[in-house]
């Protein structure tokens, strides 16, 4: 038996893998603040209400998770794709809290569900394959990205550093980058101000000229990625090799 928890499921890209998962027969546990409206109800999709920015919630809800899991489970994908932009400032105007709650976020929770799922994974004597949804942002400075695109490149060496501890008989952990897609963060980065985002004209356009892909269509490629591929531990994977560059 094989079974998902992705988080963030209720919109955008988690949504897509929770739905491609699901068609494939794979039950999915949604992890996020409010339940997915189009999967609600459906006998493969269950939602746990659960605020990712407090580490006690999130560690109480993998435990529980894994107790709970019948004896011929044999395989967990755990999709870490909760994670916010906020705060769109450059340094020296950004709020001290949304600082930390953005780097609780993005890379705290990620980190410690990464460490909890290795040990109950093990335990329970399941294969464990771990998705860290990362960023081009991770990769260059971008003016007013200065906390996003940092939390990002810490969790990219974050997976490349356990994948190196586990190696290629252990438990699989790789980043997935999924590049610009038609979601609630794309039109949250559109209405930031230019004097805090510098480059929020060129995401306007991105939009205007078509060019965001549907989480539909990305979600789709990450689940066949995992399910198709031999996955080479620590890898970044990006959308951009599986589908036409839009930019």
């Amino acid at each position: 038996m094989r079974k998902a928890i992705v988080t963030g499921a209720s919109k955008g890209l988690g949504a897509a893998v929770a739905n491609h998962f699901i068609k494939h027969g794979i039950e999915v546990t949604d992890v996020s603040r409010s339940e997915n409206s189009g999967l609600k109800g459906h006998q493969q999709y269950h939602h746990e209400k659960v605020d990712l920015g407090v580490t006690e919630e999130a560690v109480s809800f993998l435990e529980g998770w894994f107790h709970e899991q019948p004896e011929d489970l044999e395989k967990v994908y755990l999709i870490q794709n909760a994670g916010t932009v906020q705060p769109m400032e450059p340094v020296g105007k950004m709020d001290a809290e949304a600082i930390e709650k953005a780097i609780q976020l993005n890379y705290v929770t990620p980190v410690v569900l990464s460490n909890l799922a290795f040990q109950l994974a093990s335990e329970q004597k399941v294969e464990l394959v771990i998705v860290n949804i990362t960023s081009g942002a991770a990769n260059k400075p971008n003016h007013g990205w200065s906390v996003y695109g940092s939390t990002k490149a810490a969790l990219n060496l974050f997976t490349e550093t356990a994948a190196l501890e586990q190696g290629d008989e252990g438990h699989k952990m790789i980043s997935f980058s999924p590049s610009i897609m038609d979601t609630g963060m794309q039109k949250e980065i559109r209405s930031a101000k230019q004097d805090s985002f510098a480059q929020v004209e060129a995401f306007k356009e991105y939009k205007e000229q078509g060019k965001l892909r549907k989480p539909e269509e990305v979600g789709g490629v990450l689940v066949k990625i995992l399910l198709e591929e031999a996955l080479v531990n620590g890898k970044l994977y990006h959308i951009n090799d599986y589908l036409p560059s839009t930019k």
